[in-house]
């Protein structure tokens, strides 16, 4: 472009870029996307400033692009949205909830006798097999599965969880 035209470019900005600016902003609703439509638009028609047919109003050409720009933006961001009853994604879990399990489960561990417990973490906590557990204990296999056998109904029954009428009476 030549030093003229630049001149002529120049002096339209500033002249119009305030008209401009409230016209992006009544299309967006949004100073700052109404800023950055003036401005892309102003890109776009100094690239075509010497080709413009009616020099004499540029503006014209400006704003069309302008509700272009802004036609072609809604249309991208558009989100169909459907009204449903409930809601399309599940609650995510709780990630303390998890601690909350561990921490009661230890708890209630630690109220088993010291060799109910004991065959519980080796069988359970270091996954060994029965027989191992009665090797390391020193005790009969039979003697590992009735012991397991209590402590898992004591841990169930430790760990039974409330009815809902006992939550709401606290």
């Amino acid at each position: 472009m030549n030093a003229e035209a630049e001149e002529q470019f120049r002096e339209f900005v500033t002249a119009r870029w305030h008209a401009l600016l409230r016209t992006a902003y009544l299309l967006t609703g949004d100073h700052g996307q109404a800023e950055d439509l003036v401005q892309t638009a102003l890109v776009r028609t100094h690239r075509h400033w010497t080709r413009i047919r009616r020099s004499d109003a540029p503006e014209v050409y400006v704003r069309r692009i302008l509700v272009n720009l802004n036609n072609s933006r809604w249309r991208r961001k558009r989100v169909a949205e459907h009204l449903t009853d409930v809601l399309p994604e599940p609650p995510s879990p709780d990630p303390h909830a998890a601690y909350d399990v561990r921490d009661e489960l230890w708890s209630a561990v630690l109220t088993l006798p010291p060799r109910m417990r004991s065959i519980l973490v080796l069988r359970y906590f270091e996954d060994l097999p029965e027989a191992e557990v009665a090797r390391v204990l020193d005790c009969s296999l039979g003697t590992v599965k009735s012991q397991t056998s209590r402590g898992l109904d004591r841990l169930r029954v430790a760990l039974k969880p409330e009815p809902e009428t006992a939550r709401r009476d606290r």
